[in-house]
């Protein structure tokens, strides 16, 4: 497999890890900040491989390099207009979360990969978490019965010095708040795990400590499913002094299930009316990770080489990408609004909400 990557920032590391882990042919790596393109590669010990080409413009670097599958680790705000330029290509695609910044540019996407034939992935690598694997098991089985409420907590702290390493942080064209960038993973887990059919969302979302910021830095929305289950989203990055958790919970008939750690990765409770013996060996499941960005990006490069050579749909596809880019403006649009959003949202984008908080100069 031909693999190219478009994005050398804090990421990056993740997709060059995967790619490696899946032998995947490394032909080019491409950033407008050559010294970011050296760093990366001298951290995994290819800063001497002649083979990989290194180049300023993405562009360039897909007609050189001719591979057939690029990921995209750049600001949120280009993923759509680069992912675009491949497929228009023939190029496979995985993009970082979130896969576009407007639900319009989610559509192209998904309208041309299909025109095209073109498979693309979204980065909701959390979905292959051991955790969240053993819980859509128990999901499939039916273990819950019928599903009552959950919640979902992204907790996490970022400071001024984070958001200083890149100028397009918070920013509203570029990034959005932490919903959208810090929390779209645990809105991803929450949406998926409640079977994805959302009726009405009510949000409200503020920014408390971060002036120097466009976006938010902490919402809260309440999330009607059409199956007759409400949940809960709590989203910060407010949080004193370092990360604290991001938690599933999930609450059934016949089941309550707690996912925790750092970013979903433990089983901090685990029962069922019909408790085996496994179910007791999962309780207390911890699986280490490196950061927050966990193990599942070595499992998702893994499942699209495999969506691609066996001709199927990924099993993270640009549909679920735009089911969570919806549920996350969805937040944003009652907040503009002031009210409860009735869903499919069929247009809005994160620049629907410039000024709502302040505006940088």
């Amino acid at each position: 497999m031909k693999y190219a990557l478009i994005g050398c920032g804090r990421i990056a590391t993740n997709h060059v890890k995967a790619a490696i882990g899946n032998e995947f042919q490394i032909v080019g790596v491409c950033d407008v900040i050559p010294e970011r393109m050296e760093a990366l590669l001298s951290r995994h010990g290819l800063a001497q491989d002649v083979s990989i080409k290194r180049y300023t413009d993405y562009k360039q670097m897909l007609i050189d390099a001719s591979p057939g599958l690029v990921s995209i680790a750049t600001e949120s705000g280009l993923h759509a207009e680069i992912a675009l330029r491949c497929i228009e290509k023939g190029i496979h695609v995985i993009i970082e979360k979130p896969m576009a910044m407007s639900l319009q540019d989610a559509d192209k996407i998904i309208q041309l990969s299909e025109k095209m034939h073109v498979k693309v992935s979204v980065c909701h690598q959390n979905r292959f978490n051991i955790a969240v694997q053993e819980l859509r098991k128990a999901l499939t089985e039916g273990r819950f019965g019928r599903l009552s409420h959950g919640s979902v907590h992204v907790r996490w702290n970022r400071g001024q010095e984070y958001y200083e390493q890149a100028p397009w942080r918070g920013t509203w064209a570029q990034d959005g708040g932490t919903l959208m960038n810090q929390c779209i993973h645990g809105i991803d887990l929450l949406r998926w795990t409640f079977g994805d059919e959302v009726e009405e969302v009510y949000g409200q979302t503020r920014q408390q400590f971060h002036r120097y910021l466009e976006a938010e830095d902490v919402g809260m929305a309440v999330v009607k499913f059409k199956n007759g289950a409400i949940a809960t989203i709590e989203g910060t990055t407010n949080v004193y002094p370092r990360n604290l958790e991001e938690t599933l919970y999930v609450f059934g008939e016949n089941g309550t299930v707690k996912i925790g750690g750092k970013s979903t990765t433990n089983i901090d409770v685990w029962d069922f009316a019909d408790a085996t013996d496994a179910d007791r060996q999962k309780r207390g499941l911890q699986e280490a990770t490196s950061n927050v960005y966990g193990n599942g990006h070595t499992s998702l490069f893994a499942d699209m080489a495999d969506a691609i050579s066996n001709h199927r749909k990924p099993y993270i596809d640009a549909y679920a990408g735009r089911n969570a880019l919806e549920l996350v403006l969805a937040v944003y649009k009652s907040q503009k609004e002031g009210r409860p959003v009735s869903l499919p949202l069929t247009d809005f984008a994160s620049t629907d909400m410039a000024g709502t908080f302040w505006q940088n100069p």
